[in-house]
Formats: structure tokens, C-alpha cells, sequence
């Protein structure tokens, strides 16, 4: 069973609400949230914060942090879920930051580079991803890593 298609049974079940705040993956997420009939029932929407400016000024996200650590960074991601969730007003929320390719990429984030973070309740949990394809690829393992993170979050 597709991800979004669990992740819409565990909403519903539980009464929960979902938010996306999306860079590298450019609202892939909320699209296949989207995709389930029914999913109006749970998704409240998502804020595709491209820019720096966007995750600052829509997310909170510190200024500081983003000069400090870079967009595709842990403190960002985590920022980035917890001010989705507060914007959005939901229950929970995903968040991605990444480089998708094919250009982008430096020695120490090379292209691939992902950073997902979810939050539900008080559990926040944020990791790292390298991923190899093309940039489509890239975009859509991004996307399909983060769902995969909020299933073990609600089902755990």
C-alpha cells in the first residue's frame, strides 16, 4: 500500500491533522497527501518555503541558523516541522530541505543531500538522507522518505 494511503487511514483513525512545509521537494508531498480521495478530512495544507526568506518570514526559522548551518541542515528542518505546525495548526507535520540536483551540490552536501523532519505530540525526530538518482528521482525519494518517517512517528 502506498504511503500517503497509510498515512490517510492513520489520520483518520487517530483524528489528527496534517501540515507540510516543503523546500528540495516543492510540494510533492502535500500532492501525494492530496492524491487520497477523502484527505481533505486530515491535510490542512502546505507552505513551500523555497527560499530563505520563506522559511524565515512564514516559518520562523532563524536567520542565524540558516547563515550558521546552511538551508539543508538539522536546526533548519526542525525549525522548518515545528513552524509548519504552528502556521498550519496541526496535530502534525513534515518538513524537507534538500538538494535535488543536478547542480547545487558541495563537498560537504553533495547533491542528494536531504534532511526530513517530523513532528506529532512532543516527538520531533529529524534525519539525514543521501539519495542518488536524478533530480526527479531525488525530488520523489525525498517525498517518499518523509511519509515513510511520519508512519513509524503515528505508528510507534
Amino acid at each position: 500500500m502506498k504511503p500517503e494511503v497509510v498515512i490517510g487511514r492513520l489520520l483518520l483513525e487517530k483524528k489528527l491533522t496534517l501540515g507540510t512545509a516543503e523546500s528540495c521537494t516543492g510540494g510533492r508531498i502535500a500532492g501525494l497527501i492530496t492524491a487520497v480521495p477523502g484527505s481533505s478530512a486530515y491535510f490542512k495544507g502546505g507552505i513551500v518555503a523555497y527560499s530563505n526568506e520563506v522559511k524565515q518570514q512564514v516559518l520562523s526559522v532563524s536567520g542565524t541558523d540558516l547563515g550558521k548551518y546552511g538551508a539543508v541542515s538539522e536546526p533548519v528542518v526542525l525549525q522548518m516541522v515545528t513552524g509548519a505546525r504552528q502556521v498550519l495548526k496541526t496535530d502534525c507535520a513534515v518538513s524537507t530541505s534538500g538538494i535535488a540536483g543536478p547542480d547545487g551540490g558541495t563537498p560537504g552536501k553533495p547533491v542528494g543531500t536531504v534532511w526530513i523532519a517530523v513532528s506529532y505530540k512532543e516527538k520531533t525526530v529529524a534525519r539525514k538522507f543521501h539519495f542518488s538518482g536524478c533530480r526527479e528521482e531525488n525530488i520523489l525519494s525525498a517525498a517518499n522518505a518523509g511519509l515513510n518517517m511520519l508512519i513509524e512517528l503515528l505508528d510507534g
